[in-house]
């Protein structure tokens, strides 16, 4: 029994032997096929990661090339707006040129239109300024035709003028002397008569006066006609005119100053007056006066009116 025993237990343990060793090698095996079953999910998961990793680095390459393309997309619009701003711009320049050329030539037309305008009215007025100057001077040779007539006619009657003065002032000359000599000598004859008729101071001094009064009249008639054989009339000359001219003069006659006593309110008429006066240059009829009628002319006034000097 107890070899049945000790076989069963012999035949039991080479049995749990087998057992066990089927089990070691089932064991081994599931080991193995774990190792593997593990190595393949290491691999897979390796896989899984370079996948992963490959799909980030193609990710990010995509998003590189996003990137890139947003910023050739960015740069390309810049140049495009670059481009359309120069555009733009070459438009304007080109609009403005073109509109400064049309300026340009308006301008010219216009200056054109004015330089010819200018040009005919130019000839215009010459040809009106032609047309006035002959028209001038044909009036010019008709007004001196009938100026030399007139002046003809004007000096032929100032020279009968001049000769019916000069006739005047030489008559004047011996009627003032006559009356002057006859003055004296009646003045004698009186202051004679008066002696020897025991005539008062009184009668004598009015007989002196009245002869006084004679002479004086005498030559201030013979000067006022030598001043007017000297006289130039003026333009400013006109009736009514009066200016008083005071006149310094020696005993030999000679008329040694003049000068204006009174205006007659026209300078250039005082001035001729003056110069009428100061030609008469000696007065050579004074001579025969006595030193008492001379006295009054050493210095005295006289006036003159245009009429006096157109004699």
């Amino acid at each position: 029994m107890v070899q049945a025993t000790l076989y069963q237990l012999k035949s039991k343990s080479a049995a749990t032997t087998q057992t066990n060793q089927k089990i070691a090698g089932e064991a081994k095996r599931t080991a193995a096929k774990q190792t593997e079953i593990d190595q393949m999910e290491q691999k897979k998961v390796e896989q899984e990661q370079q996948a992963e990793a490959e799909q980030k680095k193609a990710d990010a390459a995509q998003k590189a090339e996003q990137a890139r393309q947003a910023d050739e997309a960015k740069k390309a619009a810049a140049a495009a707006a670059d481009a359309k701003k120069a555009a733009d711009a070459k438009a304007a320049a080109d609009t403005a040129k073109a509109a400064e050329a049309k300026k340009i030539e308006e301008a010219a037309i216009k200056k054109k239109a004015d330089d010819e305008a200018k040009k005919q009215a130019e000839e215009d007025a010459k040809k009106a300024a032609d047309d006035a100057k002959k028209q001038a001077a044909e009036d010019a040779k008709k007004k001196a035709a009938e100026d030399a007539k007139k002046k003809a006619a004007e000096d032929a009657k100032k020279k009968a003028a001049d000769d019916a003065k000069k006739a005047a002032a030489a008559d004047a000359a011996k009627k003032a002397q006559d009356k002057a000599r006859k003055a004296q000598e009646d003045k004698k004859a009186q202051a004679l008569a008066d002696l020897l008729s025991d005539k008062t101071e009184r009668q004598q001094t009015l007989a002196d006066e009245h002869s006084d009064d004679s002479v004086a009249g005498n030559f201030d008639d013979l000067i006022r006609s030598r001043a007017a054989d000297n006289w130039n009339r003026p333009p400013s000359a006109r009736k009514g005119m009066a200016v008083q001219v005071r006149i310094n003069m020696l005993p030999d006659g000679t008329i040694s100053n003049v000068q204006v006593a009174k205006s007659s309110g026209d300078a250039t008429y005082d001035a001729s007056a003056v110069a009428a006066v100061k030609n008469i240059g000696k007065l050579t009829e004074m001579q025969g006066l006595s030193s008492q009628d001379f006295a009054p002319y050493r210095n005295f006034i006289m006036t003159f009116t245009p009429e006096d000097l157109a004699l």
